[in-house]
């Protein structure tokens, strides 16, 4: 059976194309650490069509983890294009190459992603399977609609991006709730986009502790004062949901 959905990514690219460098190339093995830290083994999953910073703002948050390793793994090694196609992401390691992740980290998309990943049954399988023995399994926007066809979010609580919330709640066995991020056992599921920097730096206290939490959003700086307040669904009048909307499916290939 194939899903649709109405999420539209949050993301306007610039006109820039970037690539990060993959490191460490010469480590082998599912659960091989390329820095040879004894941290946690942290898998972010790359598909055609995500949102940037769906991925790279967790993973700037989560590789300040002691010891941490931060992966970004894909169908297939190499560059994996954004929704926008302005921008790609290098993905060091194949889903075949591993079977085994202490926190993995599905991202949203833009509408074409989402579908694709969502009816993607190789993709599925992978987040099954290292769902079974993950310490964490998390996602960022419409990430939770991938975990949802992938059959973890069955009667569970979970978040997702505005747009998605509906189709998210009336399409699966799932409670909506309008949060930043909300836990689930071991599944912690994150709002649209921005919101996955939130749900990392929690994240980060549950594997270290609050005081290394925030010693990371200092770190990183992260003490969003944003020029508008015009981030919330819940107060945003209909008019400027449809103009974000439209702005968003503009900037989407």
């Amino acid at each position: 059976m194939r899903h649709s959905t109405t999420r539209r990514n949050v993301l306007r690219g610039t006109v820039a194309t970037a690539a990060l460098a993959a490191t460490g190339a010469a480590a082998t093995g599912a659960h091989a650490d390329p820095r040879g830290g004894a941290g946690p083994n942290i898998g972010i999953l790359l598909y055609d069509g995500y949102s940037l910073l769906d991925p790279t703002g967790p993973a700037e948050v989560l590789s300040r983890l002691p010891d941490a390793t931060v992966t970004m793994i894909a169908e297939r090694r190499g560059a994996v294009l954004t929704d926008t196609a302005d921008v790609a992401v290098v993905a060091e390691r194949s889903i075949d190459e591993v079977d085994r992740l202490d926190v993995l980290l599905v991202p949203g998309a833009g509408n074409r992603g989402t579908v694709e990943a969502m009816n993607n049954e190789a993709l599925l399988r992978w987040i099954r399977r290292i769902h079974c023995h993950s310490r964490w399994t998390t996602s960022v926007c419409t990430g939770s609609i991938i975990l949802a066809a992938a059959g973890l979010l069955g009667g569970r609580r979970a978040t997702t991006y505005w747009a998605s919330a509906e189709y998210l709640q009336s399409t699966f066995d799932v409670t909506y709730l309008p949060q930043r991020y909300v836990r689930s056992g071991k599944i912690i599921t994150a709002a649209g986009v921005s919101a996955g920097v939130d749900m990392a730096l929690y994240l980060a206290s549950l594997i270290a502790d609050d005081d290394t939490a925030k010693a990371i959003q200092l770190a990183v700086e992260y003490d969003p004062q944003p020029p508008f307040d015009a981030g919330n669904a819940a107060v945003a009048s209909p008019q400027l949901k449809e103009r974000a909307l439209e702005l968003l499916a503009a900037s989407q290939v």
